[in-house]
């Protein structure tokens, strides 16, 4: 397969894979691999642990593609241990850890892939709202350990306020999957004029007040540091839900937990916080009152595999000599021209 995928005429690389093996079971499939290794000579890390820059640049020395997992970090002292590489290629969106300018200093182009996980997180944020408003996980513990679980009142979602912060991509599909189970819809988003039949659009403090479920979805900005405060959750219905999958930067964790330990809200659920990798606190986390998963939202064999195929296709794209799809910085990637790309 590899030497189907190599193309006549295409440069051969040597390509490094900042994956632990542990992530690259998750998130990076095998037939993606493959693919990659059409295009060169992949050098895969065999450590359990993610790599400091010292050691990712001994590892991904004579390659000039490094394909990076979240964890490898590209701070400005990186690039210059990396005189080889022409290219820094996150399997994410999600670049903030990777020093753009240095990179450029540097000469070195970086690229991100598109996002491929809306309808996995879109999902799990539905399950999340079931799993809050009729506690599932909480009755079948209690069977599980042979006890009968108390019979207690849900709450329905059809008829239910959802509010949405944040209309992205992720926050449309939300916003759908709310309609087709007969919830009001409210969304705030400064940045976009929502028009969707069925949605209204409200101010930030006007929606807290109106949703039975709150989700943010709003992207994590030196603006939207600390969204969630005090103030926030005060705003918010009392006996109403919070839910976070957008980033944990976005939520004053402290000010959630007087929240619920007052009983202002009746839960919350998180796939992001504030722990290493984006994990949620685990003082949040081990609450009854909380639902939380290990920033699983985008973790589907079908968002993995369209993040890791983005950085095939950028692979391909440099062996091919052209400026990759997902390229943030190729007018500065003076490097490229080891590749015969011309850029500025």
């Amino acid at each position: 397969m590899a030497g189907r995928a190599w193309q006549a005429g295409e440069r051969r690389m040597r390509i490094f894979l900042t994956h632990t093996p542990e992530a690259r079971a998750n998130y990076y499939p095998d037939a993606a691999l493959e693919a990659l290794r059409g295009h060169g000579t992949v050098l895969l890390n065999p450590e359990g642990s993610p790599l400091p820059a010292a050691r990712l640049a001994e590892m991904a020395r004579g390659c000039e593609v490094i394909v990076a997992d979240r964890m490898a970090a590209g701070d400005a002292g990186l690039f210059g241990m990396l005189p080889d590489c022409v290219a820094f290629l996150r399997v994410a969106v999600d670049i903030r850890n990777i020093d753009v300018a240095a990179a450029s200093r540097h000469g070195v182009l970086v690229g991100r892939a598109t996002p491929g996980f809306v309808d996995s997180v879109a999902e799990l944020a539905v399950g999340m709202m079931v799993e809050l408003a009729r506690g599932l996980g909480a009755a079948s513990a209690a069977y599980r350990a042979g006890e009968a679980p108390p019979v207690r009142p849900g709450r329905q979602l059809a008829g239910a306020a959802l509010g949405i912060i944040g209309y992205g991509a992720i926050g449309r599909r939300v916003a759908a999957l709310g309609l087709a189970l007969g919830m009001r819809v409210l969304v705030t988003d400064p940045g976009q004029r929502v028009e969707a039949e069925g949605v209204e659009q409200l101010g930030f403090r006007a929606l807290l007040g109106a949703a039975d479920f709150v989700i943010c979805l709003a992207p994590a900005t030196p603006e939207t540091e600390g969204l969630m405060d005090a103030a926030a959750f005060g705003a918010m219905r009392p006996g109403s839900f919070f839910l976070n999958l957008a980033r944990g930067e976005l939520v004053d964790e402290a000010a959630l937990e007087r929240a619920l330990e007052s009983g202002h809200l009746a839960g919350a659920a998180m796939d992001v916080g504030r722990a290493p990798d984006q994990m949620p606190s685990p003082f949040l986390a081990r609450r009854a009152d909380v639902v939380a998963t290990p920033h699983v939202g985008g973790l589907t064999p079908e968002a993995v595999a369209h993040q890791a195929f983005d950085t095939v296709r950028q692979v391909a794209a440099l062996a091919a000599g052209q400026v990759p799809p997902g390229a943030v910085n190729a007018a500065e990637a003076t490097r490229l021209g080891r590749l015969g790309i011309r850029v500025g």
